[in-house]
């Protein structure tokens, strides 16, 4: 599999409540590039993972799902994991409590890194 231009680093713990709002965020963009979506989910004790595993059930090839064996008791650690998973040319961070609101978000984002190469 090639190489997508852009990495969504997914983190999340004991998101219930909010997650799904987050993954319709990500899934409203409209882009013209390939991204990933790499979840780094860390041993949440509510039900994050099976939301996230509904969500790869239902956009099958959309989510590279990081189960964490144990909570790694640091988010710093978690992030550092997950982004050290992404395969994009650039990475877009957000939280599992989090959304976004703009649907063209991630097309005004790449749009400018690839015009503006002293950003990188």
């Amino acid at each position: 599999m090639s190489s997508p231009k852009l990495s969504i680093a997914f983190i999340t713990y004991n998101h219930e409540p909010y997650l799904k709002k987050a993954l319709d965020g990500i899934l409203r963009q409209k882009v013209d590039f390939e991204y990933e979506i790499v979840v780094g989910e860390d041993c949440s004790t509510d039900h994050t993972r099976d939301i996230l595993m509904d969500y790869d059930e239902h956009y099958p090839g959309m989510f590279r799902l990081l189960f964490r064996e144990k909570n790694l008791g640091r988010p710093t650690l978690n992030v550092y994991q997950t982004s050290m998973e992404c395969r994009g040319e650039y990475i877009a961070y957000l939280e599992g409590d989090d959304y976004w609101t703009d649907e063209n978000k991630l097309q005004k984002q790449v749009d400018f890194l690839d015009a503006s190469p002293e950003y990188e």
